[in-house]
C-alpha cells in the first residue's frame, strides 16, 4: 500500500550544487542550491530566490559555475549554504576554499571541488526563480579521472541531498549499465 504525501518538492537524487559566482569586486562567493537539473543538452536550470546575493552577481556578470558537492567538502557545502553572501564578505574562505577564475566564463572555479560546469546566463525570472545557464565548458580535476582521462566514480565522490530528513548522502555503487541492461528484455 502506497502513503500519499500532497505535492512535495521530492526528487531522488538530488543533486548539491554549488554555485560560483564574482560580485562587483571580482570577490568569488558560493551557495549551495539543490532544486535544479539538467533541462537540455546543453542547458541546467536551477531554482534560486532573488533575495541571494548570487543572483545579484550572475545577473550582473552574465555568468555561473556549478560544482559538484563531494563527501571531502560536505561541511564546507553545508556552510555556504546556511552563510548569506548579503552577510559575509568572504565565504570562500571561511569555508576554506580557493578560486580560480574560469577561463570560459566570468565566474569562479572552486579549487577544492573537482567537478564544474562553467555557464553562461541565458534568464532568470525573479516570479519563478528559475534561473536558466548554457553550459559552455565541463571541467574536471585530473585527480577524479580515470586512465583514459574520463570521469571516475571511484574517484569522484558526489553527495546529494534528502529533501525529506536534511541529510547529505554519498552516491552508492554501480548497479547496472545503461543502454545494455534492458536490451535483455527487448
Amino acid at each position: 500500500m502506497r502513503k500519499n504525501f500532497g505535492a512535495k518538492a521530492w526528487a531522488y537524487p538530488e543533486p548539491v550544487f554549488i554555485i560560483g559566482t564574482y560580485d562587483e569586486n571580482e570577490t568569488p562567493d558560493a551557495m549551495n542550491a539543490a532544486w535544479g537539473g539538467i533541462s537540455d543538452d546543453t542547458q541546467i536550470c536551477i531554482c534560486l530566490s532573488p533575495s541571494h546575493k548570487t543572483v545579484a552577481n550572475l545577473k550582473a556578470s552574465g555568468a555561473f559555475t556549478v560544482s559538484m558537492g563531494d563527501v571531502q567538502n560536505a561541511a564546507a557545502c553545508d556552510y555556504v549554504g546556511v552563510e548569506s553572501g548579503n552577510d559575509c564578505a568572504d565565504k570562500l574562505k571561511k569555508a576554506g576554499w580557493t578560486a580560480t577564475k574560469s577561463q570560459f566564463v566570468n565566474a569562479p572555479l572552486i579549487d577544492q571541488l573537482p567537478f564544474a560546469l562553467e555557464c553562461k546566463v541565458i534568464s532568470y525570472d525573479e516570479k519563478s526563480c528559475h534561473l536558466f545557464g548554457e553550459i559552455v565548458n565541463v571541467s574536471m580535476d585530473e585527480s577524479i579521472l580515470d586512465q583514459d582521462g574520463n570521469l571516475d566514480l571511484n574517484k569522484f565522490k558526489p553527495i546529494i541531498y534528502d529533501s525529506v530528513h536534511h541529510g547529505y548522502y554519498e552516491m552508492g555503487k554501480k548497479v547496472g549499465q545503461a543502454f545494455k541492461d534492458g536490451l535483455a528484455l527487448k
